[in-house]
């Protein structure tokens, strides 16, 4: 069994037992986490697609760490101008472990 959740603007194939990393939740490591937006769910026999979710479906998962990602670095620059500009950013993530996938 599958299912298909968003969160945080981005869209992830899950199964019991994966460890996925999605964009920040609030909580703490140990705390459990519910995703109500379940866009499709595949069993055994039969797949649901939801419109634009399955309605009563759900994911529970724990959370597992909270961390940030490796840097990214990013460069402006203007030839014969005296331009440049550099930046850096670290996206924060939370890393679930899904538990279970209730259908509705």
């Amino acid at each position: 069994m599958y299912a298909v959740i968003r969160t945080g603007g981005k869209q992830y194939r899950v199964s019991e037992g994966d460890v996925v990393r999605v964009e920040k939740l609030p909580g703490n490591p140990g705390s459990e986490v519910r995703i109500n937006e379940v866009l499709l769910l595949r069993s055994d026999d039969s797949i649901t697609v939801g419109t634009p979710t399955v309605a009563g479906a759900s994911v529970s998962g724990v959370i597992v760490e909270q961390g940030k990602a490796k840097k990214i670095r990013g460069f402006k620059y203007k030839r014969r101008k005296s331009y440049r500009r550099s930046w850096g950013h670290r996206q924060q993530y939370t890393a679930l472990r899904i538990q279970s996938i209730q259908a509705g």
